[in-house]
């Protein structure tokens, strides 16, 4: 299967990253500069290496496949994103039921470039106000929400899941958004 980058990230000077959905194994390329997703979700290692021949990059320049093939591998147990591998590990269960971590909120916020639109709604940034939080800090303003539980919160959440749903790039949409739109809002697993 042949993989196109994600609109605007192509070149990325980039690490390779990976994560579970129910066991199987998706890697995907991250530019820990931007804290930016910055490929699909591929879930071949072999596809993988070949992809970030092609599109992406390390800090001295372009590579051959052999050796990002070495990154593809060390990503299985290595993350320059948390320290803790069950934070790379998703369940399609927990995801509808709206169960989250902070690793998993960042990575959806990277995958979808930390996009300000959701801030900018009327609705969104009334009741974010009402809450007492500032609507100009953005994607921070979530994590202030799953601590709250009044309506507002709740409308906050659902409305953050909707656009996470409707924007995430590429495969990531259809791989993780359809567990997005099920949620009937967003718990902190952490807690």
């Amino acid at each position: 299967m042949t993989y196109e980058p994600l609109d605007e990230r192509d070149g990325h000077v980039a690490g390779i990253e990976s994560l579970t959905v129910d066991g199987r194994r998706y890697y995907f390329g991250f530019d820990h500069s931007s804290d930016l997703v910055v490929s699909p979700l591929i879930d071949d290692a072999a596809a993988m290496a070949e992809f970030a021949a092609e599109h992406l990059a390390q800090t001295d320049g372009r590579h051959d496949a052999a050796y990002w093939s070495e990154l593809v591998a060390d990503a299985v147990d290595e993350s320059m994103l948390t320290d803790d591998r069950a934070d790379t590990e998703l369940d399609t269960g927990a995801l509808r039921a709206g169960e989250t971590t902070y690793h998993l909120r960042y990575l959806m916020g990277a995958a979808v470039g930390w996009t300000e639109e959701l801030f900018e709604d009327e609705a969104v940034a009334a009741a974010l106000t009402r809450l007492g939080l500032d609507p100009d800090d953005g994607w921070e303003t979530i994590d202030g929400c799953l601590e709250l539980d009044s309506p507002d919160a709740g409308l906050v959440l659902r409305r953050y899941l909707a656009h996470l749903a409707e924007n995430l790039p590429g495969n990531w949409r259809t791989i993780l958004g359809p567990l997005l739109v099920e949620a009937p809002t967003v718990r902190d697993a952490d807690r």
